[in-house]
């Protein structure tokens, strides 16, 4: 198998190193020609992905910010052809997806939506491994969703990442879902710890700070494009977690434990219901 990485981040130097790992064949593009230099020079990546060889690939992993995804695949979709199927990773999909089925269809290839549900607070290439997606979700978009075969082939040229679990969805449904189970947590993390008293915390804190905070190192330039994207869903979550964050507030500003106590034993329950015990 060939496969076509572009973007040598963490996200997409993960794939090109497990790809590396399973035996295969690596092409890759990145912007910096040091990280893609250091990347051809590690062993992890074999030559450099060009409009002559794109064509060649089995598979096309565009891991490379929204907008920039659209416009590489723009400017390279003459050369792809029919038989690279082309998946990119970008944290949200309504935006990659309107305009990237359409550069699809007009030239003859495949191209899926896709999100890989993995990933540290780190970013760039030396913090990629080969191990980050081994059982972790992968979320596909497809244009269309009866297509079993298709679906099926992109299982199997993804295998050497490792995923344990594949869902099938809409472009609006990963938005809204995505804004809850990941962008409201990184926004939530980053304002906390803007608190003065964080200054003060060593010996002081253990596994619940450490647990609440690790996602507010974060990459601002991609995480703000990301929540610019998603504004309509980031703000109703929004504002349904300050409206929450008020009745705690109010209950202990006005000396209410019997309020207190059953907002927390509701958030309790709710943990319960929805993660299980």
């Amino acid at each position: 198998m060939i496969a076509g990485i572009v973007g040598l981040g963490l996200i997409g130097g993960s794939f090109a190193k497990a790809y590396h790992a399973a035996g295969e064949t690596v092409l890759a593009y990145d912007c910096d020609r040091d990280t893609l230099d250091f990347a051809m020079l590690s062993g992890t990546v074999d030559g450099k992905l060009t409009k002559d060889n794109i064509g060649q690939c089995d598979i096309v992993i565009i891991a490379i910010y929204p907008e920039a995804a659209a416009e590489y695949l723009e400017r390279m979709a003459p050369y792809i052809g029919k038989k690279p199927i082309v998946i990119d990773t970008c944290g949200t999909k309504r935006k990659v997806c309107k305009l990237c089925f359409p550069i699809a269809e007009k030239y003859g290839f495949t191209y899926l939506g896709g999100h890989p549900m993995a990933g540290t607070q780190y970013s760039g290439f030396k913090y990629a491994r080969a191990n980050l997606f081994h059982n972790a979700p992968m979320v596909l978009v497809p244009a269309r969703f009866d297509d079993i075969e298709l679906l099926d082939k992109v299982r199997e040229l993804l295998s050497p990442a490792g995923f344990g679990k594949y869902s099938v969805t809409t472009a609006e449904k990963h938005d809204e879902m995505i804004a809850f189970t990941s962008q409201m947590p990184h926004i939530l993390s980053n304002a906390f710890i803007k608190s003065p008293t964080a200054h003060k915390h060593k010996g002081f804190s253990a596994g619940s700070y450490k647990d609440l905070t690790r996602v507010a190192w974060l990459n601002p330039w991609l995480w703000a494009e990301l929540f610019m994207e998603n504004k309509d869903f980031i703000l109703n979550e929004l504002t349904l977690y300050m409206d929450n964050l008020a009745q705690y507030r109010d209950a202990i500003e006005h000396d209410d434990p019997d309020t207190l106590i059953a907002l927390l034993d509701e958030g309790k329950r709710r943990k319960e219901e929805v993660d299980g015990r």
